[in-house]
């Protein structure tokens, strides 16, 4: 539940990709103005939101009603700051829109469940017009149709800076994956590329220089993430039900919330880690992006061994790199090539990952 990049440094001004107008009137203005803006706009945003037969009262009342459950119940929050994890003038109000959802989708996924229903508290600042949030929510309401999830319910109120948290609920068909229950003999396993969304942030933010198609694929990574749900599932089928997490801190830092909720240390091939071609072609072989970068929202997940990466990506129907081990200990052994020590960290600290609390 932690969506964020892995540096935050908006000093730069990047080439536009939405302008917001400066109206005489904005949504928020309104609200401010006539109470009663406040419901009409609710009404605007939730009439074209999914909405299936497990949700038997949806927005309008004071609470939502759903059906109940068969299986465990799964929550999470999350929450999308302006200047914090976006820049408004980077993205399109839709994409916006469908990534605020992403970013608690991935957790659901990491658990290996299955989105049911969700909330959102839209916090909105002066000088954003109707046909922004309609397009936001147009993105969101995409989306949410694509996973499967009713959007119940939500709150509006007025802010300095856009914000917008979503609550999700889902459950667990086959048992929840859980991040304490790595054990030493495990192999490691992550889903995808690593780094590629850091490097889009750096491009955003003039720090870094792409051209071409490597540049739009790896700002497209930042911009527009997808959660690895279906893969989730069947991961949560397998038994002993893996240790799993997403990826939204770091590869590293993400991998240290495991090995410390399990109690256990790992060695990791710092050559095995994937990097897509965008990345080498960009970043070329530093890997302090692909350890340390966050936002990609893959999973990284533990298994007994015996399974090959090969089978596990065509189980899973995306691709899957074995990257290291679980050992005993509370330490992190990076290992280059030929099997040398490069490195040996704590399991919470060394390689610097997104922590919501510190300046970036």
């Amino acid at each position: 539940m932690r969506s964020s990049a892995a540096h935050r440094g908006f000093n730069c001004r990047p080439p536009n990709r939405f302008t917001p107008p400066a109206p005489s009137w904005s949504a928020a203005d309104a609200i401010l103005s006539n109470p009663l803006e406040e419901f009409s706009l609710i009404a605007r945003l939730i009439a074209k939101l999914p909405q299936s037969r497990q949700t038997i009262l949806g927005p309008g009342d004071d609470c939502a009603i759903l059906a109940p459950a068969q299986k465990s119940q799964i929550v999470t929050v999350d929450s999308m700051v302006e200047g914090v994890h976006f820049k408004i003038e980077w993205t399109t109000p839709e994409a916006l829109g469908a990534r605020s959802l992403t970013v608690n989708l991935s957790d659901i996924a990491a658990m290996g469940g299955r989105p049911r229903a969700g909330v959102i508290n839209l916090a909105i600042r002066p000088g954003l017009g109707l046909r922004f949030f309609d397009r936001l929510y147009a993105g969101l309401a995409k989306e949410a149709a694509a996973a499967k999830i009713d959007i119940v319910g939500g709150n509006i109120t007025r802010a300095s800076e856009l914000a917008i948290t979503i609550t999700v609920m889902g459950e667990v068909p086959d048992g929840a994956m859980r991040r304490d229950t790595a054990r030493a003999g495990d192999e490691i396993y992550v889903t995808g590329t690593a780094g590629d969304a850091a490097a889009g942030l750096r491009i955003l933010a003039g720090e870094m220089r792409a051209r071409g198609r490597h540049r739009a694929y790896l700002v497209n990574r930042y911009l527009s993430p997808s959660a690895r749900l279906e893969a989730g599932r069947r991961l949560a089928r397998m038994r002993p039900l893996p240790s799993a997490i997403d990826v939204s801190d770091g590869l590293a830092q993400d991998l240290g919330h495991v090995l410390e909720r399990s109690g256990v240390g790992a060695e990791v091939e710092v050559a095995a880690i994937p990097r897509s071609e965008a990345y080498r072609a960009v970043v070329g072989d530093d890997l302090a992006l692909a350890l340390g970068g966050g936002d990609d929202y893959e999973l990284l997940f533990c298994l007994r061994r015996g399974e090959s990466a090969a089978v596990l990506s065509r189980r899973l129907g995306v691709a899957v790199s074995r990257i290291g081990r679980i050992v005993s200990g509370r330490q992190v052994r990076l290992i280059g090539a030929g099997g040398k020590r490069q490195r040996t960290l704590g399991v919470t600290g060394g390689v610097a990952g997104w922590n919501q609390l510190r300046e970036h």
